[in-house]
């Protein structure tokens, strides 16, 4: 697979150094509060929730596993030898529900937390490139659009250890596998085998599987398997890249359609509000350009050393960009996807921008679903429709915590001045 981003490697985040700074966590901290406190500033205490989540977990931990497996992981760590594996299920019941983020929408962070430590990663390493029989089954259980039967044998009892990331969903507990086989037939759709069995780029295979009515989240898991693309090019993709990679890969297809619709008449804005992010997405007359603003207000949990807002800001014009978004990594793309499926859905082009507000309750991060879906509610809402920017904005910067100022002065589309923006 040839693939469609540069991805550098990212300086530490400067928002989370400085809130380590600010309000440092340690074991002797730990022990004057005991959860009772909230000395490390983190309200209700983590390290009890923690307990609380885990101790009924590990006791269904098992060196010797039979269940449905909905999905398979692949790591990033040793690049380009990484850990790959099936995520089975503790609770075969919740299977379909454990990693399908779009059924999570309106899940607090602790439910989420809680279906995500019943899913057990299994792992063992291999290189991108092997095509040995535990890659194929791996990739088998890809390509299935239901939970498939499987049985994992651990090399020692999996370990509960909840990992979280900007970008992936939270990770529960993970074993190293000794040896695993799938025990019923995957589920793979025709026109899913004839797709993976053609002879075309990953690119063009993620475009015409996603016309099919497939959603991101399987593409995902397929375009992480190694199942698409040249036969001299496939390789396993990390997940954490995958992700990624098939929001743009979508989008970028989208978008060369949307350049060819007429221009929005008026200003649309809609909004939504979860897990403590704000978004305001505002629709303006002209041909495509984007722009993401993530915000996060001062003195929260992540900001403590910061007085004024701590404002990322990411733009691409007409003709899209070539570069990583770094300042916001896979978050721009997760809501850039959204955006471009509601106007290919309206047979439109716009100047669109997304504003993204980041409240203090957002102490653990749950992965870049959250602004897909957050986007996405956003924009099956009604819109309000105004005549004029200034109206829009108004109407917009009653609800924003920061004021609109700090994003005018920033923005590449909003300080534009079009005769469309005033009439």
């Amino acid at each position: 697979m040839r693939r469609q981003l540069s991805y550098p490697k990212r300086k530490g985040c400067e928002i989370v150094r400085a809130m380590q700074k600010k309000r440092p966590m340690s074991k002797q901290l730990c022990l004057i509060c005991k959860g009772g406190r909230a000395l490390c500033g983190i309200t209700p205490c983590p390290l009890l929730k923690k307990i609380h989540i885990q101790n009924p977990v590990r006791e269904k931990l098992v060196e010797d596993f039979f269940g449905p497996s909905p999905s398979i992981f692949v790591g990033r760590q040793g690049y380009p030898d990484v850990f790959i594996g099936p995520m089975t299920s503790l609770e075969p019941e919740k299977a379909c529900l454990l990693d399908n983020p779009q059924k999570w929408y309106g899940s607090s962070i602790d439910e989420i937390i809680d279906m995500r430590s019943l899913l057990v990663r299994s792992k063992k390493r291999q290189g991108i490139r092997e095509r040995t029989k535990y890659v194929e089954n791996s990739k088998e259980l890809a390509l299935s659009v239901k939970p498939t039967d499987v049985e994992v044998l651990f090399k020692e009892k999996p370990t509960y250890r909840v990992s979280f990331s900007p970008i992936t969903q939270p990770m529960g507990p993970s074993g190293v596998v000794e040896r695993f086989r799938i025990t019923e037939n995957p589920t793979i759709p025709r026109r899913v085998d004839s797709v993976v069995s053609d002879e075309i780029r990953a690119g063009e295979a993620v475009l015409q599987l996603y016309n099919k009515n497939l959603d991101v989240y399987y593409l995902t898991n397929v375009l992480s398997s190694g199942a698409l693309g040249l036969q001299e090019d496939r390789r396993l993709v990390p997940t954490r890249w995958s992700i990624t990679a098939i929001d743009d890969i979508i989008a970028k297809g989208l978008i060369a359609d949307i350049r060819d619709f007429p221009e929005l008449n008026g200003f649309l804005v809609y909004e939504n509000t979860y897990l403590e992010n704000h978004f305001e997405v505002l629709m303006m007359p002209g041909g495509w350009e984007f722009e993401q603003f993530e915000a996060w207000a001062p003195k929260t949990l992540w900001t403590m050393a910061y007085d004024q807002p701590v404002i990322q800001e990411e733009y691409e014009g007409f003709k899209g960009r070539t570069r990583y978004a770094d300042k916001e990594g896979g978050g721009y793309y997760a809501g850039r996807i959204a955006v471009v499926e509601k106007l290919h859905g309206m047979k439109k082009q716009a100047r669109v921008v997304v504003f993204r507000e980041i409240y203090g309750g957002y102490t653990i991060p749950v992965g870049v679903w959250e602004v897909r879906e957050n986007v996405r509610h956003a924009l099956e809402k009604k819109p309000s429709r105004f005549t004029t920017l200034k109206e829009a904005l108004d109407d917009i910067s009653s609800r924003l915590r920061i004021p609109i100022k700090e994003y005018t002065e920033r923005s590449e589309i909003l300080r534009q001045r079009k005769l469309s923006d005033y009439f």
